[in-house]
């Protein structure tokens, strides 16, 4: 398994990044978040899932493990493929996707590509489940992954757990929070609890 490349790019062409690894080149796709967040970089750290079919190997590159952990879980979910999975991350960000699975918003999930309304709501069934479990803690703790221990979204979760918030709860609340563009732990916490407040 591949699960890590830090080399240069040689070229971009969504949703393909090709990477320079000591000579060797690495075709990865990746969704569009990973382009924004290398955007203007020419050396690149990717998180990488490979997937073997009979007939192709495909690498597919994440800018962050959280990323790559919600890709691993979406990919579990019947009749979501990597290239779904791809297209989900590139609609809309690791928060987003929770707080529509969280509120079931049905609605906005059928905006990406590739998601009619069946799909979507078997997403939400499948993954509301996992994300109530976990959000109390780090999307990496989703099957799959390993936590990026030093992430504001996690830092501000876990203190209002501490506060006596369950962790759906707290994750909900920190979702609500970062739609304000807030990426801060401690601007996050205050921000969920004012809108607690209100």
């Amino acid at each position: 398994m591949i699960g890590r490349l830090a080399g240069r790019v040689l070229t971009r062409k969504p949703p393909f990044l090709l990477v320079d690894v000591h000579g060797v080149g690495y075709e990865v796709e990746a969704p569009m978040s990973t382009f924004f967040a290398t955007q203007g970089q020419d050396d690149v750290i990717l998180h990488t899932h490979l997937v073997v079919r009979e007939d192709a190997q495909l690498l597919y590159g994440f800018a962050t493990t959280r990323e790559r952990d919600l890709f691993r879980a979406l990919i579990k979910v019947s009749g979501i493929g990597p290239r779904m999975a791809v297209a989900v991350l590139s609609g809309m960000s690791e928060a987003q996707f929770r707080d529509c699975v969280l509120s079931e918003d049905v609605a906005a999930l059928v905006k990406v590509p590739g998601i009619g309304k069946k799909t979507a709501e078997r997403l939400i069934i499948e993954m509301r489940d996992r994300i109530d479990k976990e959000a109390g803690t780090t999307a990496a703790s989703l099957p799959g992954g390993a936590p990026d221990a030093e992430h504001p979204r996690d830092e501000a979760i876990s203190a209002l757990e501490a506060l006596g918030y369950k962790p759906a709860e707290a994750g909900r609340m920190i979702a609500r929070a970062e739609k304000e563009g807030v990426d801060d732990a401690e601007a996050l916490i205050r921000l969920a609890l004012r809108h607690t407040v209100k």
